[in-house]
């Protein structure tokens, strides 16, 4: 029997858009729709092989079921502009490729695929549908077959959808299928049911009176609320039948015997592979022997559109006997490079405890070790304490190289089970970072992305939400699959990610030199934390109370009125309803907007926004420190301990949360007292030191403006020196307003702030902004010339570098919409200084912990934050460390301009500075 294998592409489009990360090419194009419709078919064309085949797509405007229910699909958003781009070049590759591809006009591409399949079926042909799309479920018969290849929780089977299989799923019969869900509704085409009617309502109604008819026969039998609505209903049902039903008598251009295959269009292929970067496919394509019939063409296309090839063999084993664990501890012992995994009882990693572990040292093999599983009827397991004193060894040793996903958050893990894991070699997060950082990095997209394999989910074995149970209290079977595969993936990611960050001396000079040494050292600094003076700040929660209500009740004499300040509604109806205050701007539903560039602005002349303001800030201040930091201190410790996160920022800075340490504001008195809870230790004080006026330094560097490097030469105060540049007179003539605005316009042109912006900053006119920035471009060209050449590399390659080669990526340089492409220009700009400072203050943390041990100092590092480092130093070393820590930061690298560390001491943090 000839089979005919037909795929909704809609379907597969729009799953693949919404599953895949935002990936694009270096002109800024997005790519993962595509890549993802044609992995999925490929992998489809492999596991059924059909003489027959199409892939349908819905056509562009209205269809008859528009005409019949004008409201049909009507609380769809509008397709997104990533997704449109991909649309036209998607199809030309599926053509290439060899498939059959349709798109009729007027009707749907479920009426097209019904009306191929009744072809199909009067001349005896086995269908196979393929589609996530449960409405196709009432085509299915002996002949017809849908399955969903979107794996299962292990990735085991498809999910296969025959007679019995769409009973056993909706609990009716395929026959009855349109009469379901004409009972309970589409919510995705915005077709209505019948109110308060579900499933099982639908499935009882269906099994007792045996159709929709006779349920409408007996609607008067039918008692309750639902009863009634079905009675209120009775008017739309036949209009409800003719939009959700499958028209396979719709007239198509298409006979089954246009939808044999076709030969491959290389040529094509390769346009699109070498335009969207599909390297690695591109690769095999050219080592791929010309089919010698286009069955064979689609089948030789490699299933793979990714970096590599998973391991197709997967022999995964659960360690529950001492003869099983020594033989993997051998094993592991013996291996050039083990990896592993944690699984843990928590995401915090200084409370986090062992529920098991898994390794890998070969690509398609693993094993989970089981230690906490404690659910009823959970299988024996080997004895906790025991095991991991025979682990420990292997674990602790540096000569055994390890390789891991966030090694950081297992190193801490471990450390809570006193074993210090030593002998990371890589990890992958961090490889990922080093090679892409604007994309995401988890371990689920890059096995997407690199290896093109669905990986079981955390959700898919432990649930979501307040469903979600803990890790120890999912079934060893299922934790196995799960956790072995970590390893094994991270394995297979290491081996596809590495070799493309070691061909490129600067990525490797990056990753090697600066982000895995950084790993420990953050480990370090977590671990250490730093002491919070609890009542100090309890005192300060208390003082921003009052002040609260103090600016509340002067709001309300300022809108005549009291009014809940933190309602945007309410405060809309005060400024620009009682009040009369003119709208600045609005929001995406179209009020007027009081965010806070809008009362920022409204501020300038009226008192009320303001107060708002202060409020705000306050408000925020209470919540987010004075208030919650206490009730982050550890009891154990005695200590506050942020987490510091390597691969989020493009720039290459690191983000500090939990809490975030980073934003606490320094320019209000308020902030400023935060910074004095933070405190030292008795006989200790704190040291921070931080790089001067680093970006500005870096920008001379790197734009090797004369005027620049002179001035930063000399040691001048580079704001005055601009002043005079710009102001046309002597530096000890600038005056402390013509100083102010040289600081602005030095900072603000590093970040690309335009004329209008500067205006806005200064409050000043545009053509006065504009005629400053002339004036500094005229005295500083080699500035004007760095952003120029900068832009035209970004747009060129895609991305910029850092001055030790960090790969820096502006995706929308190349971007079709202006506003997110001058954004990218600023961005591309900006980024070189932003990212060569995080690379110069990662190294200085490197060069001072590294100096640390050596002399076997008690002096810790406990802060990093943006040009800063802050340390807990004891009394006795305090002098040579204020000697040697600027010494430190200012020889981690030689530009071309001398860097400057200042060194500041106090008994807390704000008094170091």
């Amino acid at each position: 029997m000839k089979t005919l294998l037909l795929v909704d592409g809609s379907s597969y489009l729009y799953r693949a858009f919404h599953a895949m990360p935002d990936l694009r090419n270096k002109a800024g194009e997005p790519t993962g729709a595509i890549q993802g419709v044609l992995n999925m078919l490929r992998r489809l064309h492999k596991d059924y092989p059909a003489d027959y085949s199409a892939c349908v797509f819905d056509a562009k405007g209205k269809t008859f079921r528009d005409d019949i229910y004008p409201e049909y699909k009507a609380n769809r958003a509008s397709m997104p502009d990533d997704l449109r781009l991909q649309i036209e070049p998607l199809h030309r590759a599926i053509q290439a490729m060899g498939w059959p591809l349709i798109v009729e006009d007027g009707v749907e591409a479920d009426d097209v695929i019904g009306a191929l399949a009744k072809q199909a079926e009067r001349e005896g042909m086995r269908v196979i549908i393929s589609t996530g799309d449960k409405d196709i479920s009432q085509l299915v018969n002996s002949h017809v077959t849908v399955v969903n290849t979107m794996r299962d929780a292990f990735r085991k089977t498809d999910e296969v959808l025959d007679e019995a299989g769409v009973a056993a799923k909706f609990g009716v019969p395929p026959s009855l299928m349109v009469d379901y869900l004409i009972l309970i509704g589409d919510s995705s085409d915005n077709v209505p049911g019948v109110e308060k009617v579900g499933p099982k309502t639908a499935v009882k109604w269906l099994t007792q009176y045996g159709s929709l008819d006779n349920i409408i026969a007996n609607a008067d039998k039918i008692t309750g609320v639902v009863g009634e609505n079905l009675r209120k209903a009775l008017p739309w049902l036949p209009t409800a039948r003719e939009l959700i039903t499958i028209r396979c008598d719709v007239g198509i251009q298409e006979n089954l015997s246009d939808l044999a295959p076709r030969p491959q269009d290389r040529d094509t292929l390769i346009e699109l592979f070498d335009r969207f970067e599909f390297k690695t496919l591109r690769r095999e394509l050219d080592t791929t022997p010309v089919a010698s019939n286009a069955t064979a063409a689609i089948s030789n296309m490699p299933t793979d559109l990714f970096a590599a090839s998973a391991a197709t063999t997967r022999h995964f084993e659960t360690i529950f006997t001492e003869a099983a664990l020594q033989s993997w501890l051998d094993k592991l012992s013996q291996a050039t490079l083990v990896c592993f995994d944690t699984e843990t009882t928590s995401l915090d990693p200084l409370t986090a405890k062992l529920v098991g572990m898994s390794f890998s040292v070969t690509p398609g093999e693993a094993a989970y070790l089981p230690l906490r599983h404690d659910y009823p009827g959970a299988p024996d397991q080997l004895p906790f304490e025991a095991t991991l004193a025979r682990i420990k060894p292997l674990l602790e040793n540096p000569d055994i190289k390890k390789v891991g996903q966030n090694l950081k958050y297992d190193k801490h893990v471990l450390a809570n089970h006193d074993i210090q894991l030593n002998g990371i070699a890589h990890d992958t997060l961090l490889q990922s970072y080093v090679l892409e950082s604007h994309r995401t990095h988890g371990m689920d997209d890059l096995a997407m992305r690199h290896l093109g394999v669905k990986t079981i989910t955390y959700e898919e074995i432990a649930g979501k939400g307040a469903k979600q149970v803990p890790f120890s209290q999912v079934a060893v079977e299922q934790a196995a699959e799960y956790a072995a595969e970590d390893a094994d993936i991270t394995l297979q990611l290491h081996q596809n990610l590495y070799p493309q960050v070691a061909d490129d001396a600067k990525l490797q000079y990056v990753y090697s030199q600066i982000e895995m040494p950084v790993l420990d050292i953050l480990y370090t600094i977590e671990r250490n934390g730093v002491l919070i003076d609890q009542a100090m700040l309890q005192a300060q929660s208390h003082e921003i109370g009052q002040k609260l209500i103090g600016l509340e009740q002067q709001a309300y004499e300022l809108a005549g009125q009291p009014f809940n300040l933190g309602s945007p509604k309410q405060l809309q109806e005060i400024l620009f309803g009682k009040l009369g205050i003119k709208p600045l701007k609005k929001t995406p539903s179209g009020a007027p907007s009081t965010d806070e560039d809008v009362l920022q602005e409204l501020a300038l002349d009226y008192p009320l926004p303001k107060v708002l303001l202060e409020y705000r800030g306050l408000a925020k201040l209470k919540s987010t420190y004075t208030d919650k930091l206490p009730r982050m201190i550890n009891p154990d410790t005695g200590r506050v301990h942020t987490s510091y996160s390597q691969a989020v920022a493009i720039t290459g800075r690191l983000a500090s949360s939990d809490p975030n340490l980073q934003n606490i504001p320094v320019r209000t008195a308020e902030g400023r007292r935060i910074r004095e809870a933070f405190i030292a230790n008795p006989g200790h004080s704190i040291i921070s030191a931080d790089y001067s006026q680093i970006e500005l330094r870096i920008m001379a560097h790197l734009s090797q403006d004369e005027g620049l490097l002179s001035a930063f030469a000399k040691g001048e105060d580079i704001h005055r020196a601009t002043a005079a540049e710009i102001f046309g007179v002597e530096r000890d003539a600038v005056t402390s307003e013509q100083r102010r605005y040289a600081k602005v316009i030095n900072f603000g042109l590093i970040y690309g702030m335009s004329a209008f912006g500067l205006a806005q900053n200064l409050n000043i006119e545009r053509s006065a902004a504009q005629s400053y920035i002339d004036r500094y471009f005229a005295r500083y060209p080699g500035v004007r010339d760095y952003m120029q050449t900068t832009r035209e590399a970004a747009k060129d390659r895609g991305y910029v570098e850092t001055f030790f080669g960090r790969r820096l990526w502006v995706p929308e340089i190349n971007s079709p919409n202006g506003m997110r492409r001058a954004g990218a220009e600023r961005a591309a700009i900006n980024a070189p200084m932003q990212g060569t400072a995080a690379d110069l203050i990662k190294l200085a943390m490197i060069a001072v912990q590294g100096w640390l041990d050596r002399e076997k100092l008690q002096s810790k590092l406990i802060m990093q934050v943006h040009d800063e480092l802050v340390l807990e130093v004891p009394d006795a070393e305090l002098e040579l460390v204020k000697h040697t820590l600027p010494q430190l930061m200012q020889g981690v690298a030689k530009l071309d301009v001398p860097l400057l560390a200042e060194v500041g001491v106090g008994t807390n943090w704000e008094a170091a500075h």
